[in-house]
C-alpha cells in the first residue's frame, strides 16, 4: 500500500491539516516573548497535544500498512486490536486539538488579535471541523459587536452632521469584521439604516441641499428596506455615497 505525502494518517484528517494549527501557536510564540502568560500556555498545550496526536497517527499509519511477516510476535488478532486501539488514540488526540485551538482563540479574542482567530477558524473548516469553526466565527461576532456598541447606541435620528461619519464607519466596520455567518448580523445592521437616513435627510434639508430625484435616502428613511437585509451592505453605501456628495460638498460644512 503506498502512502503519499500529506494523505490521511486517521479517518479524521491529514497531517497537513493537523500541524496548521500548531503553525499558528508557534509563531505566536516565536513572534512575542512577551505575551501574556495564559496565552503562551495555550500555545504551549496545543503543541504538546499536536505532537501526541502525530506520534498517535503515525502509529497508526505503521500498523496500517506493515505487512505480518514484518511483525512475526504477534497474530493478526492482536495486530487489528492494536489499529482500532491508535486510530481511536488519534481521534481522542484530534478532539483535545481542536479543544485546545479553540481556548487559544478564546485568549486571543480577549486580546484583540481576531485576525489569527480567524486563521485558526479558516484552519479548522478545512480539517472538516465545521462546528468548532463555526463556534469561534459567533465568538468572534460577538466581540466586534461589543467594539462597536457604543457608536451604534449613538445612530439616531437627529444626530448632528459631526456624528454621521463615525456612524457610517462603525456600521462598515460591523458589516467588515462580524463574519456573516453571525446570527442576524445583516439584519441588526439593517435596523440602523432608518434613523441614519433620517439623520442624512434632515441635514440635508438643513443645507437646502438640492436632492436628485433618484436619491432613496428618504426611502431608506421610511424603512423601505427594512425588509430586504441582503442588501444592506449596498444601502449604506448609498447612503455613504449621498452624504460625501451632497452634505459634505465642496462649500458645505458638516460640523
Amino acid at each position: 500500500m503506498t502512502i503519499e505525502p500529506g494523505t490521511a494518517t486517521s479517518p479524521y484528517l491529514s497531517l497537513r491539516q493537523a500541524v496548521r494549527p500548531a503553525i499558528l501557536a508557534h509563531r505566536l510564540l516565536a513572534g512575542d516573548q512577551e505575551r501574556a502568560g495564559k496565552l503562551a500556555t495555550e500555545c504551549e498545550d496545543l503543541l504538546y497535544l499536536t505532537g501526541e496526536l502525530l506520534k498517535a497517527a503515525g502509529r497508526a499509519r505503521i500498523l496500517a500498512t506493515a505487512s505480518p511477516p514484518r511483525m512475526p510476535d504477534e497474530g493478526g488478532g492482536d495486530r487489528h486490536a492494536q489499529l482500532l486501539e491508535a486510530y481511536a488514540d488519534a481521534g481522542l488526540l484530534w478532539a483535545k486539538v481542536v479543544g485546545s485551538s479553540l481556548a487559544l482563540a478564546g485568549a486571543l479574542i480577549e486580546r484583540g488579535e481576531w485576525e489569527d482567530v480567524r486563521a485558526l477558524a479558516s484552519f479548522l473548516a478545512g480539517a472538516g471541523e465545521e462546528s468548532a469553526a463555526g463556534e469561534l466565527r459567533i465568538q468572534l461576532g460577538q466581540a466586534a459587536w461589543e467594539t462597536h456598541r457604543g457608536q451604534l447606541r449613538a445612530i439616531g435620528n437627529d444626530m448632528p452632521a459631526a456624528a454621521v461619519e463615525p456612524a457610517i464607519n462603525a456600521l462598515r466596520a460591523v458589516l467588515r469584521e462580524v463574519p456573516e455567518e453571525y446570527p442576524d448580523r445583516n439584519r441588526e445592521v439593517n435596523r440602523f439604516l432608518p434613523p441614519l437616513a433620517s439623520a442624512i435627510h434632515a441635514i440635508m434639508k438643513e443645507q437646502q441641499a438640492d436632492i436628485p430625484y433618484h436619491s432613496r435616502v428618504e426611502h431608506i428613511a421610511s424603512g423601505g428596506v427594512a425588509k430586504y437585509p441582503e442588501i444592506v451592505k449596498t444601502s449604506l453605501d448609498e447612503l455613504a455615497a449621498e452624504f460625501e456628495g451632497i452634505c459634505r460638498r465642496p462649500g458645505g460644512k458638516t460640523t
